[in-house]
């Protein structure tokens, strides 16, 4: 492998020693065959690539053709300058090509030095120029459709990585080949000026007798050298041009997986009524013009059967085609229906009505779907959890504007969306009304305003909220998600987090799973942690904890009271940050009660408190809260560290969203303020 590695370096070295080294005539035309073998292979590797990727190492290979051609017009300009012969090679070109006519020769010297710079150069510069443009443009369009695909389950994570990784790899190529054409370019240029030189100077040398040693006729030199540079220049303009025209395929080539040839005829030939018009042409040029008829006529009728195959076989194909389809449909039909695939439930679903399609529809400026990839990456950064896939699907049972959410199959909250209109709401404290339709915010049911796009800059002045369509749902979706998180990480989810872990914590992992605690167990304190709303993302801490106190005790709910000390920095910053911190407080008697009345089972703890007890503790929570509420403060709970859990429980079927910390969660430089006390 070593040594296959190292002949493209002595290649090169070769080429820059021939700089040096001058080679003699018979070296010479053997690099001069290699040259115009390896431009001939490289012309027919472009045109029967794939796809232009097939060819990445493309650019590199015209830098290296590029520095090889011009070491050979050094080489072969020294020897035409200093002994006035440059091997058999270049003077059978100069010979052979120009007929032994000396204007002929120059006039095809002239063409292909035109038709090489001027068309096939230039234009496959533009294009390489456009396209790695375009290229790059696309790069982040593209990378969001793979995103959405994703997301959508239409690929898998593998096909992604695939598809990411084919997306750089174009970016690169046509960014390296839009400066590889300048080679190109100035190859040509190159080999232009090489002939000049060759030409001047080698006449006027050999008027001299610098290289026969006795001066020559100016005309006898101009015959000699001007044969010579001819040749030379053909011999080099004639594989700049096979490399120029393999450029050109490169970058004009479109990701077409099919050969060149089938491509080509399909293209071109496809058409019965082209070639039928096309023929009709030919032979009325051969009847009706001086043209010769024996030529043109003949090759109209061509086209007219070529045309009829063409229409026979098109018509056999459909016949064909559509008797494959109802063959695969019989065949559907017998085979015995497969079930599987029924049983399948999507975590998280989201229907939406025919009238909402343009939110999602890309081709139809939806962004509905890049909002919900957001959903996913947000949550992730803030909880830490990993968010299922999430489905979208439109569904004719809905209304129009209509949307479910719905969590393992079973609806958990919908709403209705006015399409091509926008949500105002007002925060509380703007007077003036504006006119709009009456409706409700879907996720906390405020009252709002469905107002168009004329009212909405007026709408914003006066201080009002406005959000468009897809950023109602999208919030929606977001917050029903956050809801019901616990419930949506599996075992597999903890899985895949505890495999994260391992990589950088090896040693924490194998302490503790599956020695203290198996995946069940660490699934249930982390559902725990995220039915409160608090990140698991310090899923090493979290570990660290369970490792700690596993030893002790086995119980779930008191695993994640110490998780949650554990997590006091995190849990403080983000509900206290003002110097004084208002909170709620439990009556040291009812606290006691609470401890009294908790019983033990073999399936956990729960406290058992009798109905009256229990409607007093809700009358002066409800007090309490109702409050703080009025004064617009978010009301919190705060407990001992022993009683906290329990009556989280005892009050989350009633108040779900009040939070109830303990004060083994708080960092110590927080300062609190008792202003309320439940009691009974």
């Amino acid at each position: 492998m070593k040594s296959k590695e190292s002949l493209v370096g002595i290649f090169i070295i070769i080429i820059i020693g021939v700089i040096v080294i001058p080679p003699p005539a018979g070296v010479l035309d053997f690099l001069l065959m290699i040259n115009i073998m390896l431009s001939i292979i490289i012309l027919l590797d472009s045109l029967y690539s794939k796809e232009p990727l097939d060819m990445s190492v493309f650019p590199t290979i015209i830098l290296i053709m590029t520095l090889f051609r011009v070491v050979l017009n050094i080489s072969s300009t020294r020897l035409i300058l200093g002994q006035g012969y440059a091997g058999v090679v270049i003077e059978t070109f100069g010979g052979f090509v120009a007929g032994g006519n000396l204007a002929v020769g120059l006039v095809i010297f002239a063409i292909l030095v035109i038709v090489n710079f001027m068309v096939i150069t230039k234009g496959s510069e533009r294009v390489s120029e456009v396209t790695a443009r375009f290229t790059l443009d696309a790069m982040p369009g593209k990378q969001m459709a793979i995103d959405a695909d994703l997301n959508s389950g239409l690929i898998g994570e593998d096909e992604a990585k695939s598809r990411r990784q084919k997306i750089q790899d174009e970016a690169s190529f046509y960014g390296a080949m839009d400066g590889a054409t300048k080679f190109v370019k100035g190859d040509a240029i190159a080999g232009i000026l090489i002939t000049l030189i060759n030409l001047i100077a080698g006449t006027a040398m050999g008027s001299m007798g610098v290289a026969t040693g006795e001066p020559l006729p100016i005309g006898e030199a101009f015959g000699i050298y001007s044969l010579m540079t001819i040749g030379d220049g053909l011999v080099g303009q004639i594989p700049a041009l096979l490399i120029s025209v393999a450029t050109g395929l490169i970058v004009t080539k479109a990701n077409d997986r099919s050969d060149i040839t089938s491509t080509l005829g399909r293209q071109i030939f496809s058409q019965p009524l082209a070639l039928q018009i096309a023929g009709a042409s030919m032979i009325a040029m051969g009847i009706f013009t001086p043209m010769n008829a024996f030529m043109f006529v003949p090759l109209g009728i061509l086209l007219f059967v070529l045309a009829n195959t063409v229409n026979k076989r098109e018509k056999i194909a459909a016949i064909e085609e559509e008797m494959a389809v109802g063959d695969e449909e019989a065949e559907e039909i017998r085979k015995p229906e497969n079930v599987t695939s029924l049983l399948n439930v999507d975590s998280i679903l989201l229907l939406f009505g025919y009238g909402l399609i343009p939110l999602v529809d890309s081709n139809q400026g939806g962004d509905l779907l890049d909002r919900v990839v957001m959903i996913r990456r947000q949550i992730v950064i803030e909880l830490g959890a990993i968010v299922p896939v999430i489905r979208l699907r439109d569904d004719i049972k809905l209304a129009p504007n209509q949307y479910k959410i719905m969590i393992k199959g079973v609806e958990v909250a919908s709403g209705d969306i006015l399409f091509d209109h926008y949500m105002a709401m007002n925060p509380g404290y703007v007077e003036e009304e504006i006119d709009g339709i009456e409706t409700r915010e879907p996720y906390l049911g405020l009252p709002a305003l469905w107002i168009n796009e004329a009212s909405r800059e007026r709408a914003e002045a006066l201080g009002y909220t406005v959000v468009d369509a897809p950023a109602i749902i999208a919030t929606h979706l977001t917050e029903v998600i956050r809801d019901n998180l616990a419930e949506l990480l599996t075992r597999q989810d903890v899985q895949t987090l505890i495999d994260n872990v391992r990589q950088t914590h090896p040693i924490l992992i194998d302490e503790l799973i599956p020695k203290l605690m198996g995946v069940g167990e660490v699934q249930k304190v982390l559902g725990n942690l995220l039915r409160e709303n608090v990140s698991i993302r310090d899923l090493v801490t979290i570990l660290e904890t369970l490792a700690d106190h596993a030893v002790t005790t086995r119980d779930s709910d008191m695993l994640t009271e110490y998780v949650r000390q554990s997590l006091r920095r995190s849990i403080s910053s983000r509900y206290f940050d003002n110097e004084v911190n208002t909170v709620i407080t439990l009556n040291p008697e009812l606290e006691q009660t609470i401890m009294s009345n908790i019983q033990q089972t073999e399936q956990g703890n729960y406290i058992a408190l009798d109905p009256a007890t229990t409607q007093k503790i809700f009358e002066s929570l409800n007090r309490e809260v109702t409050k703080l509420n009025s004064m617009g403060i978010t009301p919190i709970i705060l407990t001992s560290p022993i009683v906290r859990v329990y009556f989280k429980r005892l009050i989350e079927q009633n108040v779900p969203d009040l939070v109830v910390l303990s004060y083994n969660e708080l960092e110590p430089n927080v300062d609190i303020q008792s202003v309320g006390m439940v009691s009974i």
